[in-house]
This record gives structure tokens, sequence and C-alpha cells, in this order.
């Protein structure tokens, strides 16, 4: 797995700059972040030419530069903009709802889907929320019945998440009720994938140290791939998007056993 499958890739000759760089946004929004060689591929232009880009959307405050490519400025902490596709993130946070009961221990991630769910949850909610992300314990913060706990050490660029070795040791302990993760890509075959080692890695040992675990996706990243596989889909139990459950664009998903909704 390479890069981002996309329904097309795109011949450079058809796309102005002005295009290119609407793609690369509109990539970057759906992904969170994306790198230069999965531009590349997708677009079909040097790394020159996708680095020119990025500069210039950076400049402009259209996305954040990050080490190897782009981030979303909804994703990156700095930034105070509008959430992409905020409307469908809060469906997914609203469905998200039904799967917490008081007294539950729940693993968390982080991301703009995530943090809306976090502002959903009732004040009334009494349980133990885990996370490897701080801008997750911040949101949680607000929760006076939830004890948070953040899982402590170097903090990666990439994903905003805690990736150093006391997290796996911490993780390796622990067996929580529930495991509440985004992700940047899934498809049906390749299951959940992202790009750097390290997010990947924290997000396989959260998997593992979790009873259940859900998945929180715009339907923009189904039936997307990205360079490395974090896991199967028969290692996730929910799959949450704001389609309806019965929806054609999650027949193959269902068709793995995993519960919609």
């Amino acid at each position: 797995m390479d890069s981002i499958n996309t329904q097309d890739h795109v011949p450079p000759a058809s796309l102005t700059k002005k295009s290119r760089k609407q793609l690369i946004i509109q990539q970057v929004n759906i992904h969170t972040r994306i790198t230069y060689s999965e531009l590349v591929s997708l677009i079909n232009v040097s790394e020159d030419t996708i680095r020119r880009d990025v500069n210039e959307l950076a400049d402009d405050g259209e996305v954040v530069k990050i080490k190897g490519g782009a981030m979303s400025i909804a994703y990156h902490y700095g930034h105070d903009s509008q959430t992409y596709a905020q409307n469908n993130k809060l469906a997914i946070a609203e469905k998200t709802l039904q799967l917490l009961r008081d007294d539950m221990i729940v693993l968390i991630g982080g991301g703009t889907t995530i943090r809306e769910f976090i502002k959903k949850i009732p004040a009334s909610l009494r349980a133990t929320f885990i996370t490897v992300n701080v801008l997750s314990a911040v949101e949680l913060l607000d929760k006076p019945m939830i004890k948070t706990i953040v899982i402590g050490g170097q903090i990666s660029a990439y994903s905003q998440m805690t990736v150093s070795g006391e997290v796996f040791e911490y993780l390796s302990n622990i067996k929580a009720d529930l495991c509440i993760i985004g992700t940047n890509a899934i498809d049906p075959v390749n299951g959940l994938t992202d790009a750097d080692w390290e997010t990947i890695q924290v997000k396989k040992a959260m998997i593992k140290a979790a009873d259940k675990v859900a998945i929180l996706a715009i339907s923009e990243k189904l039936n997307s791939s990205m360079k490395m596989k974090i896991a199967d889909l028969q290692d996730i139990d929910y799959l949450i998007t704001e389609l309806p459950a019965g929806s054609e664009a999650l027949q193959a998903y269902k068709a793995k056993d995993l519960i919609i909704l």
C-alpha cells in the first residue's frame, strides 16, 4: 500500500495550479494529514511542485506544514478554525454516545471527530477515560464525573499522540472496556491504515488493550488506504459514520461482521 487510494489518479495536465491546491486542501481535510509522497502519487506531479504548493497553502493559512507533508488546520492545536465536515462529525459523535455506560473504562484517541464526541458526553456520565492525546484530555476536563488519565511520554507532531516506551508499557497492563479511535483511512480489504510508524504502533497497542473497539470515520475516508496497516477489520467491533447503517456504501464493511452505527 504505497499511497491513498482514490477513484482516479489525476493526469497533471488536467489540473491547474489552483485545482492542485484545492485537491491538496481536500485530501488534507479528509485524512487530517497527508505526506508529500502520497500527494505525488495522487496528482502525478513532482515532489518539488507539491512542496511549493504546500508552502504557499501554509503561507495562506489553508494547511499546516509538518515534517514530510501537511496537516489540516482544524486538527492543529495552534489554529482556531471551523472543523471540516463538522455536521457529519457531530452526527458520528451523537451515534457514539450509545456505546457509553456508567463505570466503564474507555481508551480514547484524538482528532477532530473524537473531540466533537467528547463535547457531547453527558455531564452525568461516571467513567474512567484513558487517553494518549493531550487535547482529548483537556476536553474531558469539562466532564465532572469522568476520571481522566493521560498516558505520558514523547508527543508525536504527526498525530499529537504520546508515542514513547511508557505508552506501550502502560497499554500492555490494562484492559479497557472500550477503545474509541479515529482513522485516516479504512478499506474493506486493507483494513485500517496510516502513514506514520509510531502512530500505527500506538493504535495497534490501544486496540489490543480493549475488549471492544469502535472506529469513527466520516464517509469520505471509506475505501481509502495509506502506507502501513494498523489492523484488519476483524479486529474492530464497531464502525461509526454519518451515513445510515443500511447505506449501500457500508455493505462491504457489514459483510466483515462489523456492527455499523
